[in-house]
């Protein structure tokens, strides 16, 4: 039994999160998109507009996205660099829009789900 105390408190931690839009330290990813950006006007106060407006946009649909979604995404966002909205909203948008899509027939088409 306490072997399992520690899988569960990961387990409530993990659902506590998905409830509610997390909160992200986006300042890295704008640092780094503009270092990396070749657009010009593309600077890091553009950049904040845009994550404080997928933000906003994450509050107002959040629960309109699954748990296992919403968890599967925080995950990927935040793995091995820096956490964006942006990139979490559109990671919701393609799990729920991928789950509309017509099934492919046909020889030589598939898509797995």
């Amino acid at each position: 039994m306490p072997a399992l105390l520690p899988m569960l408190m990961a387990t409530s931690h993990i659902l506590l999160v998905a409830d509610n839009v997390p909160k992200l330290n986006y300042e890295p990813s704008c640092k780094a998109a503009v270092a990396a950006a070749a657009l010009p006007g593309r600077d890091e106060e553009s950049c904040r507009r845009d994550e404080e407006t997928a933000r906003a946009t994450l509050e107002k649909i959040w629960t309109q996205f699954n748990a296992a979604d919403r968890t599967r995404c925080l995950r990927l966002t935040t793995l091995g660099g820096a956490p964006s909205y942006v990139e979490l909203l559109t990671c919701l948008e393609m799990s729920r829009d991928v789950k509309t899509m017509p099934e492919m027939g046909g020889e030589g088409q598939s898509i797995e789900r």
